[in-house]
């Protein structure tokens, strides 16, 4: 009687320290909530960044305060400010595409006849387009007048907003600072407190160090890229908003097959069909010949042996991501896919043998099961 009565105080007092930490841990979690997002990137930031934090440490006598601002300090330099200036000139031509761009393309589809004779004449098909029903002007002028009144709006949340990211970037920064010192011991305490085996621990580490590197080299990098080559050639041509138009299509080039053609193929067509005829050919030479096929030399060289995730889960990932979280969402999104891919990897490899004697023989659609420990 005695020994059950111990073994009811024992699980009463488990059971509450269980229900006070998970309450005191949802209250902590309230009261951070707003920068949550800015503790992930801080995170995800510092994992990246730890190499370079390391050879800081070795050339400052292993200050870590000093190591570790070094590094912070090259990331403001190195990417911080760079996308700020560049935010910065993305917003002044966002204003003028919608105050112009817009309101030049619906002129021109108020009469698609016209349009269609501006078309050089060598064009393929040039006398099958159909472009003088009038219902087709009025859909593409509707279009066109919704893409405005989005960037107007997507504006007016960044403005009311200005405070507000200063403070996250700020958070994240900072976050960053204190991440970089302590990380490795947060993370390990985080580890030893999961009921795990250490081989699966690693694993775990392992696995969603090498998904998020190949995510973001494999899609920010490449895409970054891509983007700066297309908005050069914009430039070159003359193209409105050109800044703006290589930032979409640096975000276009996450999609898979066709990419960043979604962005400078229109582009193409308005510089023909504004008599930019050798523009418009320079331009498609370019992002045809460059743009479109430096993601085969680059993907190989960046990502290297790290585990690279579908293109599929990408595409939706990042278009989930931005649904969900807005302009962060285009990073936020693909990381999460790939912790998503990290636990499906460690669990196929915690229960195999245990569903199935035999392991499936064709490919999952998340990530097939690797062949060794």
């Amino acid at each position: 009687m005695m020994q059950t009565n111990s073994w009811t105080t024992a699980g009463v007092r488990n059971v509450t320290i269980i229900v006070l930490t998970l309450a005191v841990s949802l209250l902590f979690v309230g009261v951070i909530w707003d920068f949550l997002m800015a503790l992930f990137l801080a995170a995800v930031f510092a994992a990246l960044v730890h190499p370079l934090y390391r050879l800081v440490l070795r050339n400052v006598n292993q200050r870590q305060a000093l190591a570790s601002g070094i590094t912070v300090g090259l990331v403001v330099l190195v990417v911080v400010l760079p996308l700020v200036g560049l935010l910065a000139v993305v917003i002044g031509e966002a204003y003028q595409v919608s105050e112009q761009l817009v309101p030049w393309l619906k002129e021109q589809l108020r009469d698609p006849a016209a349009l269609q004779l501006k078309l050089p004449a060598w064009i393929p098909y040039r006398d099958q387009l159909d472009l003088s029903e009038t219902q087709l002007g009025d859909k593409l002028s509707e279009v066109a007048g919704t893409a405005g009144s989005f960037l107007l709006r997507t504006l007016s949340r960044f403005t009311q907003g200005t405070a507000s990211f200063g403070l996250e970037l700020f958070v994240m920064l900072y976050a960053m600072f204190f991440f970089l010192q302590q990380g490795t011991a947060i993370r390990d305490r985080l580890l030893y407190l999961l009921p795990l085996p250490k081989e699966t621990k690693d694993r775990l580490v392992e696995k969603g160090l090498s998904v998020t590197r190949a995510t973001i080299k494999g899609t920010m990098v490449i895409g970054a890229i891509q983007g700066a080559l297309a908005g050069a050639a914009y430039v070159v041509a003359g193209v409105p908003g050109a800044v703006l138009w290589g930032v979409i299509t640096a975000v276009a080039s996450v999609i898979p097959a066709v990419g960043t053609t979604l962005i400078w193929l229109p582009v193409v067509i308005y510089l023909l069909a504004t008599g930019h005829t050798a523009a418009a050919i320079g331009v498609a030479v370019w992002c045809a010949g460059l743009v479109g096929t430096i993601d085969n030399v680059l993907r190989p060289r960046l990502v290297g042996n790290d585990t690279k995730m579908p293109d599929l889960l990408i595409l939706i990932s990042t278009l989930g991501g931005l649904s969900l979280f807005g302009a962060l969402g285009l990073l936020v999104g693909p990381i999460v896919a790939a912790l998503c891919v990290t636990m499906w990897d460690v669990c196929s490899v915690t229960f195999r043998g245990v569903l199935d004697d035999e392991p499936p023989t064709a490919a999952p659609v998340i990530a097939a099961p690797p062949t060794s420990e």
